[in-house]
């Protein structure tokens, strides 16, 4: 099959259009024929060599296509193996394209329970678009999060697939939320996806400022943090809040106050992609509340991975980057 193949780990030119060998049959799983996937913070990771996948390889963990069994138009859940608590993956839990091959392809095979129904409306990018991004931020705010209606929430990073997806998913609950971004552009963009405001992250006051936002001023409920900023947004938590942390772009340590976090009754929860329990809890919100689709910020040819990643990299865009496969 046509696939775009790394040979060896490193920068975006290691992603190159090249042949891979067809999935295998096995019982239990499907074989998919893909029209769109989309790319992740975790496919750079990966390309990059940080999980030691087999080479050559493809990479990928999001994708929506046909089922070739049945003709049903569907989207891959890419939480394989993830055991039987729901509190925390078991050691054999693992992202598709990990070291399975992944969605960078015309084909990818999967277990049948990592399939569900293409959403009505969604175009087919939209489509590849939802699951990591939205399993992640539906497990980061309501099965880890415990958002309610009524809450407020700070995100921080506006612009990337999770926030964007995080806005969309908490304003639509009820939830009151804020965002910090380096851009102003980005806020105004937030703001319309149902954002009240934001402040930059460049300022080095940008806790204050952001905790004027709260109501009251008193700090925020919930903060989800999915690049790495825990020393600053620790400090825009009202006493007892909730800080959800879900990725380290930004840094992957972090000092922290250990007194004053503990006066303050914080809540320090992290988490990762969910499971297709959470899925459900997912596509269920989206019927509930009517959620729109997910940003899409560019659309790249198949063969045009590199390019696509470089622009993921470059982190001027808004929403998820999708490959289109023809």
């Amino acid at each position: 099959m046509h696939a775009v193949v790394i040979h060896e780990f490193g920068g975006p030119q290691v992603l190159r259009p090249g042949s891979f060998p067809d999935p295998t049959d096995r019982a239990g799983w499907v074989t998919v024929d893909l029209k769109a996937s989309a790319l992740n913070w975790h496919d750079v990771l990966v390309r990059q060599g940080r999980y030691r996948s087999p080479l050559p390889h493809v990479i990928g963990a999001d994708g929506a296509g046909v089922r070739r069994d049945t003709g049903e138009p569907v989207l891959i859940v890419p939480s394989l193996n993830w055991g039987a608590r729901d509190e925390a993956p078991g050691p054999g839990w693992e992202i598709l394209g990990d070291h399975i091959p992944g969605t960078y392809a015309e084909l990818v095979s999967v277990p049948t329970e990592c399939l569900a129904p293409k959403p009505a409306g969604f175009s087919w990018a939209q489509a590849a678009a939802l699951p990591l991004v939205g399993l992640t931020t539906y497990r980061a705010l309501f099965t880890r999060g415990r958002l309610r209606a009524g809450e407020s929430m700070l995100v921080v990073g506006a612009g990337g697939g999770i926030a964007t997806m995080a806005v969309q998913l908490a304003s639509r609950a009820g939830a009151a939320i804020s965002v910090t971004s380096s851009s102003p552009d980005k806020i105004a963009q937030a703001r319309g996806e149902g954002a009240g405001g934001g402040v930059l992250h460049t300022d080095p006051d940008w806790p204050e400022q952001a905790r004027q936002m709260s109501p009251s001023g008193a700090g925020f409920d919930l903060i989800l943090d999915p690049v790495g900023r825990w020393p600053e947004s620790v400090r825009v938590l009202r006493p007892g809040g909730r800080l959800v942390v879900l990725g380290a772009n930004a840094a992957e340590t972090a000092p922290m106050d250990v007194r004053a976090f503990y006066f303050g009754q914080y809540d320090l929860l992290g988490t990762t992609m969910g499971n297709v329990r959470d899925f459900t809890g997912l596509v269920d919100l989206i019927a509930e509340h009517r959620v729109p689709p997910p940003v899409i910020d560019r659309v790249f040819p198949l063969d045009e991975a590199a390019q696509a990643h470089e622009h993921l990299e470059s982190t001027r865009g808004f929403g998820k980057t999708v490959l289109e496969h023809t």
